[in-house]
């Protein structure tokens, strides 16, 4: 439970804090870059389109020997655009005040062709407004060159209108667009909803909120849009001033069309950074002609075929999607996995994520995908952690309970299955079926009388160092030492699922036994040549149902067995132990095993039958064996 607890805990905090950062938009530049990778993707791709441009580069001005391209000059252009019968056509450039010469012809195409919109600037408290030309002032031939432009110095959403309370503004590409659009024969309508919501032809275009997509308290001001393209498409025509004046041109590029005038000199610093832009090798930015180009022909695009502009989530959509991803790091971080195979669930989920948000963006739904990465890959690697730290523990409890006394292999097996019977800081009760075993040195008392206390200590830490790995090397666990008498089962603690299982226990216990005698026979002989009593040992096995368990408190704990089977084996061993009269260089042991076991082992060994046997403190009578091998 406490595990449980600190893991909620952690998936909680790991919640908390990342749902706190992308509020407060410190993950907004994590979710544009992402987004910006998703609209190189899928941003709309056009053949054509109903927009032209016409830029003016650094030598236009050079040849001028001024900043601003004369009246004269501007008049000169939109009077040929006017004869290739171009539909509609923007000035992107501020003509509040005259660049003489030729104002007065100037003036008088503004004022003769509604079709001319001449760009303004809104103007606010940091930065002063640009008036439209006088003649075009209090009319629809001026538009907005204002774009929103996003912290990083990327235009990302386009612009209808502002308003300061007291008047509205519209934006170039919406004046250009809306001109476009009133066909004499088949004008497309517009208006706004009571959601304040753009009905353009069939399209609906959704007012941009401060806290759409992976954007988060995004200052917003009039009515702006997100942009469907990456980069101005290459499917807008453009021709640098030069070639439109040579007449090298293509008429259709104009007839029909809406044209814009621009600047693309870098000395006008009218740029900025796309999302393709932004992510290309030069991170070169685009003229804000180019711009307003491809904002009007999105803006045509969408009355004219029925698109709509790229949806978002809810904000509270939004903080489920990052509870989901939060959670489910949490989750998968439980699964008993190796390291390698836990970095690719954390592989794989960042992939599923990424898989899952790109293909709702190709629907035109733009959900966040950074964020939750983040939580996914902290919940994870912060509950892998705490886990890790929780199993180290764990193990070294369970290590320092049974390492010590069983082979390696059995060591991790129990760590491999520690969860079937491990919990709360220490072995669950169970039950199971196992062989226990049973030894005691003959004549044990009488001998130790007869020694000194170094001498008996050394003597028997040496037969418990002989007889102690063996037990482990046969997959047997050692209990206890109870004085000389070693206390051991095969089969625990990972309970038995199988018949074979229990059968393979059995046989390693016999062959302990066995190999135990071998040991004894060494030790004797090493034991008689230092001067040593030679000694003889008595064993008892029995096979059967018992509890497992532990008994003491954290700070000492002890695991241990009890059943009616370990009272068997117990009194196997010390059945009428004073009638074994050892041979102690060849026959030092006496191996008495129950019936119970001998139907697992077989016919494995040589059996002598002692008979049916009722033991100490038993009522009924057991069948006992002797293996003589």
């Amino acid at each position: 439970m406490k595990n449980k607890t600190v893991q909620f805990l952690i998936l909680t905090f790991v919640f908390l804090s990342v749902l706190s950062l992308y509020k407060h938009s410190k993950l907004e530049f994590l979710e544009l870059y992402a987004y910006d990778h998703l609209l190189q993707k899928y941003s709309v791709k056009i053949q054509s389109s109903p927009v032209t441009v016409i830029t003016l580069t650094e030598d236009d001005f050079r040849k001028q020997n001024r900043w601003e391209i004369s009246d004269a000059l501007l008049a000169d252009i939109l009077s040929n655009l006017l004869e290739y019968k171009a539909k509609v056509i923007g000035v992107d450039a501020y003509r509040d005040f005259p660049v003489p010469p030729g104002y007065k012809r100037l003036e008088k195409l503004f004022l003769n062709h509604q079709n001319i919109v001449v760009t303004t600037k809104f103007g606010n408290k940091e930065q002063k407004g640009v008036s439209p030309p006088p003649a075009l002032k209090n009319t629809d031939q001026t538009g907005l060159a204002d774009m929103p432009v996003d912290r990083d110095n990327t235009v990302r959403r386009g612009l209808l209108y502002l308003n300061d309370n007291q008047s509205t503004s519209y934006s170039l590409a919406f004046q250009l667009a809306i001109k476009y659009l009133q066909d004499k024969k088949k004008p497309i309508s517009f208006g706004w909803d009571k959601e304040s919501q753009l009905h353009l032809g069939e399209s609906i275009i959704k007012p941009f909120q401060p806290t759409d997509g992976g954007y988060e308290d995004e200052q917003i001001q009039g009515f702006q849009f997100l942009l469907d393209y990456c980069s101005p498409t290459d499917a807008i025509p453009r021709y640098d001033l030069a070639t439109f004046q040579s007449g090298n041109i293509q008429i259709d590029d104009f007839k029909d069309k809406t044209v814009l005038i621009g600047t693309v000199a870098e000395s006008h610093k009218d740029h900025a950074l796309t999302s393709c832009s932004k992510l290309s090798e030069n991170n070169k930015p685009v003229s804000g002609v180019l711009l307003h180009a491809a904002a009007t022909d999105q803006l045509i695009r969408f009355a004219q075929q029925k698109q709509s502009t790229l949806s978002t989530a809810t904000d509270l959509q939004e903080i489920l999607w990052l509870f989901l991803w939060t959670f489910l790091g949490g989750y998968f971080s439980q699964l008993q996995l190796s390291l390698s195979q836990q970095i690719m669930v954390w592989i794989a989920g960042l992939g599923i994520l990424f898989l899952v948000t790109d293909q709702f963006f190709a629907n035109n739904i733009w959900l966040i995908s950074a964020t939750p990465a983040i939580a996914w890959l902290l919940s994870s690697i912060l509950t892998t952690a705490y886990k890790a730290s929780q199993e180290k523990k764990d193990r070294a409890l369970l290590m320092n309970l049974f390492s010590k006394h069983v082979a390696p292999e059995i060591a991790e097996e129990i760590w491999q299955n520690h969860d079937q019977f491990f919990a709360k800081g220490r072995p669950l009760p169970q039950k199971t079926i196992a062989t226990v075993i049973f030894t005691d040195i003959q004549h044990f008392t009488t001998i130790a009388e007869e020694l000194d206390p170094e001498t008996l200590f050394n003597w028997l830490n040496d037969y418990l160092e002989g007889m102690t790995p063996i037990v482990a090397s046969h997959k047997g666990v050692v209990i206890r030492f109870i004085g000389d008498a070693i206390f051991g089962a095969f089969g625990i603690p990972v309970p038995r699922q199988s018949k074979t299982e229990i059968q393979q226990d059995a046989l390693n216990a016999v062959n302990c036994a066995l190999a135990m005698e071998k040991k004894l026979i060494e030790l004797n002989k090493k034991w008689a040549e230092q001067g040593l009593p030679p000694v003889g040992m008595r064993i008892g096995l029995h096979t059967g149902s018992l509890a497992t368990g532990n008994i003491g408190d954290k700070d000492r704990m002890e695991y241990t067995i009890h059943g009616d089977t370990v009272n068997i084996a117990a009194r196997l061993e010390g059945f009428d132990k004073t009638q074994f009269k050892p041979d102690y260089f060849k026959y030092p042991c006496r191996l008495l095993i129950g019936g119970e076991t001998l139907q697992y082992i077989g016919n494995q060994f040589q059996v002598e039958a002692i008979g049916n046997i009722t033991l100490r403190g038993k009522k009924e009578a057991i069948s006992v064996f002797r293996i003589t091998n």
